[in-house]
């Protein structure tokens, strides 16, 4: 299990779009996947859970965490085998940890914990709250906005993540999104 949580080698540079629902982190890594010609990682637990609730009408459990992270993590993994300059992350699982931590009294299975410590990114944007919220079939958290993105920018804090907080328009947050990026590519050279 370790193998499939395992951020492998790559040559590109990796940038994740963090924070909580309904921030504008989607509509973000598509326009900077557009803007660099390049692939984004979507969110894998979307595909997964709308499966679930479609299946079930059941949320989000526990026992979901895990699967969640290795497909997340097998679909970054091979998405950075496609290019050589910017990777764009919806998510990653540090992000699954702090849901996890929000939603099941504080708890994080150990081995989640640990790759979502150990993977490395090169930058992360924070998605403010100041973007209106949309209701669908997973989102369940409206009224705990400010406490959700205080523990994500928490997280990122904690664990002494580099990052960026992104806020305001699409189009500006596009435009600071984009500057930041940019500066990475041209340390890599």
């Amino acid at each position: 299990m370790e193998k499939e949580l395992k951020q492998q080698p790559s040559n590109c540079i990796k940038v994740v779009l963090f924070g909580p629902e309904s921030t504008g982190k989607t509509t973000l890594s598509r326009q900077l996947a557009k803007h660099y010609n390049t692939v984004w990682a979507p969110e894998y637990a979307r595909d997964y859970l709308q499966e679930k609730w479609d299946n079930e009408q059941k949320t989000c459990e526990t026992e979901d965490l895990l699967p969640i992270a290795i497909g997340q993590m097998k679909l970054e993994n091979e998405l950075a085998k496609q290019t050589d300059t910017v990777l764009v992350c919806d998510t990653d699982l540090l992000e699954t940890k702090v849901y996890s931590e929000a939603y099941y009294k504080g708890t994080c299975d150990p081995i989640l914990e640990t790759y979502a410590l150990k993977n490395s990114y090169d930058l992360y944007f924070l998605t403010n709250i100041d973007t209106p919220w949309e209701p669908d079939d997973l989102r369940d958290k409206p009224n705990d906005r400010e406490a959700m993105f205080n523990a994500f920018r928490n997280a990122l804090i904690e664990h002494k993540k580099p990052y960026i907080l992104l806020k305001g328009t699409k189009k500006e947050r596009l435009e600071l999104a984009v500057k930041h990026i940019d500066n990475l590519l041209m340390n890599k050279i």
